[in-house]
């Protein structure tokens, strides 16, 4: 017998166990599980089994190499396959410690999970109230603890969707392609409850120069900012952007798909491609400016 796996991530604790309250109340016969990396530094990592009626078992896994993801790694997939092995678990609700990232977890279900585990999801829980703050703050997850470690639809916790969307279905190969910054889905311009969203785009590369001196006033411009840039002298590099709380990452993300010869093309996945035909241009390709930047107040 197959077991249905959904993993519910996010960094707002009562948001998340909010959402896998609401799926072991609609889903019969459906079981969470949450490793609790707090106790990483006494060298473990414990386990909670339970479900709508309460607590089932508990236990605890050693550091793998003194890595807390290691060790959720290689007791995530055993206690698994012992609820798809007694046959009476409908689904199974993978509740991730605060900052573990879903998508390794996805891998792991789906890449050594075998005919006994299937993916049927991946949610994120979101508390509103606290998206703004938690943007705001400029601290390292490593200074707070968290340190152990994209194309969504949202859904409120309490309306009956989430236990449909559980069984849906989820192409990890897809999710991962669509998270690349070539093709993520930018949020589009807006202004609503007086938080703005601009959404610049140009078919003119960076002056790297012009560029160094802005960075500092850009990344303090929005609560927010992605998107994706070139810049004239590395015009076969696609360049991420991706700021938060006035903390800028920028990283190569490979080549653009213009620089490529034509047989390299089919080695690219097709989502990519399509989201490079949708604005090619017919001088300089894909290449281009796509910068979002959001905040309250946003000086546009």
């Amino acid at each position: 017998m197959t077991l249905r796996v959904v993993i519910v991530g996010g960094l707002h604790g009562e948001a998340r166990r909010s959402a896998v309250r609401d799926l072991l109340t609609a889903v019969p016969r459906s079981v969470a599980l949450h490793h609790d990396l707090a106790t990483a530094a006494e060298g473990t990592v414990r386990r909670l089994v339970h479900d709508a009626s309460g607590e089932l078992s508990r236990g605890e896994a050693p550091l793998v190499g003194d890595c807390a993801c290691c060790a959720l790694r290689e007791d995530l997939l055993p206690e698994l396959w012992r609820l798809a092995s007694d046959g009476r678990t409908r689904l199974a609700v993978v509740e991730l410690w605060d900052s573990v990232d879903p998508r390794a977890m996805a891998e792991v279900v789906t890449g050594h999970g075998g005919e006994a585990l299937a993916l049927t999801n991946v949610i994120t829980a979101v508390d509103p109230a606290l998206v703004l703050p938690y943007l705001a703050n400029g601290d390292d997850l490593a200074d707070v603890g968290l340190a152990a470690a994209p194309t969504a639809r949202r859904v409120h916790t309490g309306s009956g969707e989430l236990a449909r969307l559980a069984f849906a279905g989820f192409d990890t190969e897809a999710a991962a392609a669509a998270q690349h910054p070539a093709c993520a889905l930018l949020p589009q311009e807006a202004d609503e409850a007086g938080v703005a969203t601009l959404v610049w785009r140009r078919h003119r590369p960076f002056h790297p120069e012009r560029l160094h001196q802005a960075l500092e006033d850009l990344a303090a411009a929005a609560t927010r900012s992605r998107g994706r840039f070139w810049l004239a002298d590395r015009p076969d590099t696609l360049l991420a952007w991706d700021c938060a709380g006035g903390a800028l990452c920028v990283q190569s993300n490979g080549p653009w798909l213009a620089s490529l010869p034509d047989a390299a093309w089919e080695l690219v996945p097709p989502v990519r491609r399509a989201a490079a035909a949708l604005g090619w241009h017919p001088e300089h390709g894909d290449r281009c400016q796509h910068l979002v930047f959001t905040a309250p107040d946003l000086d546009r």
